[in-house]
């Protein structure tokens, strides 16, 4: 694999995949805008960044049409990572904005793609595209692939996802090139946004455990809500393995089989930061879709990926870079 550009290069989950095709000896070109993403997580230990910046960066808005183009003239693969997602609270207080803007970015990488000559398109989608109707419920059994249709997401992010993910199997339909999608699920790790305007779930409730008692640690809902959690080591994993493995199976999942509350994350945090926390459950707030966790047997069998980092080892790590981050804006 020459040359690979990565959309939302610069962030949580594309900076670690762009720092991973690197150390592989592969050339990648990033487009981000920056919205989230930030260009000093593509540095390595010693502060360099791993790509030239003046070659090999560009601060594009792909809501434009035909904004690409001209890149993708000397690439031979995209991953598409691109796309607007934040917390629950961002989410549901911008259905519409957040629609039009991730189905603009989708439709139109997509519509360059089809008029280049790249040999394959990896699209990014979410297990948010999954039915509501199988995620209402606490008892949980983990999703498959064939679970996808009839559609029915809950929110407007699931369908932005979903409308990119049949886009793309039109396309290969229509062409030669080579499409797959990974399905991800709950992402956590770092570099990530730990802001109170765009953070999700782990990394909002570290920078509350971090800053308590001056903020309070609200979990928002009952707390009952519960996810596949999957660190960005798994998740980068799973898309180094897809670029060779993946062409031509469809959709394929990542996340593990296990649902985890978000009550357990708080109370793992609260245990994590060492402090005397008093947990605030604000069922006030919106908390989602009840549960859901993943039937990975697709990527197993294909791919030959499980999940392997511990989610407490995880929730460590992160809470550890995000501490440091406060640290060091002070």
């Amino acid at each position: 694999m020459r040359t690979i550009l990565v959309t939302g290069g610069a962030g949580m989950i594309g900076s670690n995949l762009v720092k991973a095709l690197r150390f592989e000896g592969v050339k990648v070109i990033v487009i981000d805008n920056l919205w989230r993403g930030k260009i000093e997580y593509l540095n390595d230990k010693n502060g360099q960044s791993v790509i030239d910046l003046n070659k090999d960066f560009y601060n594009y808005d792909l809501s434009f049409p035909g904004i690409c183009d001209d890149l993708l003239k000397d690439v031979d693969y995209v991953v598409h990572l691109a796309d607007i997602v934040t917390g629950i609270g961002y989410v549901f207080s911008n259905q519409g904005s957040l629609f039009r803007q991730n189905v603009l970015i989708n439709s139109n990488i997509i519509d360059s793609i089809k008029k280049s000559k790249i040999k394959g398109f990896l699209y990014i989608g979410t297990a948010c595209s999954f039915p509501e109707t199988l995620q209402n419920s606490l008892i949980v059994t983990p999703l498959k692939e064939t679970d996808l249709y009839p559609a029915q997401p809950e929110s407007a992010y699931g369908w932005s996802k979903l409308m990119g993910q049949y886009e793309t199997e039109l396309m290969s339909k229509e062409t030669q090139i080579k499409t797959c999608t990974l399905m991800l699920h709950n992402v956590y790790g770092s570099p990530c946004d730990f802001s109170k305007e765009k953070s999700q779930v782990i990394p909002s409730l570290i920078r509350k455990a971090i800053n308590y008692p001056f903020e309070e640690f609200n979990v928002w809902g009952s707390g009952s809500q519960g996810r596949a959690f999957i660190h960005v080591n798994d998740v980068v994993k799973g898309i180094l393995l897809a670029l060779y493995k993946g062409w031509g199976h469809g959709h394929i999942q990542l996340g593990p089989s296990i649902c985890t509350s978000i009550k357990e994350i708080a109370e793992s945090i609260v245990e994590i930061s060492g402090k005397n926390i008093k947990i605030i459950y604000d069922t006030t707030k919106p908390e989602g879709d009840k549960a859901r966790s993943a039937d990975y047997s697709k990527a197993l069998t294909l791919l030959g990926w499980k999940p392997e980092v511990n989610l407490r080892d995880g929730l460590c790590q992160q809470y550890n870079w995000i501490k440091k981050q406060i640290e060091n804006e002070k």
